[in-house]
């Protein structure tokens, strides 16, 4: 499987982004999908989950404010970010909730006035 994030770039505070992750191959719909995000200097951590049937969890300095969501059709989970600060500013990237498949790229968020 091979990740495609996109929809990345430069916004002011309180801006939004939605990004968006393709996945290649057929096995897409059975798996619970997350995105998650780097910081220069930080782990990687798990920002949102959705399960195969829709159900979502954020982590708490994001909710409110993102959400989660997917196409099984498209094989392609969704991040719309709204109210965005500049503590979001990282390298997001989508995978399993277990960090299955091998990372992508990446699609950078910086968040500046």
């Amino acid at each position: 499987v091979q990740l495609q994030a996109s929809g990345g770039g430069l916004v002011q505070p309180g801006g939004s982004l939605r990004l968006s992750c393709a996945a290649s191959g057929n096995i897409f719909s059975i798996y619970v999908m997350g995105w998650y995000r780097q910081a220069p200097g930080n782990e990687r951590e798990l920002v949102a989950t959705i399960t195969t049937d829709g159900r979502t969890i954020y982590l708490d300095s994001v909710k409110g404010r993102f959400t989660i969501s997917r196409d099984n059709a498209k094989k392609t989970v969704y991040l719309q970010m709204n109210s965005l600060k500049p503590e979001d500013k990282a390298v997001y990237y989508c995978n399993t909730n277990r960090r299955s498949w091998p990372w992508g790229q990446g699609t950078l968020v910086t968040v500046s006035s």
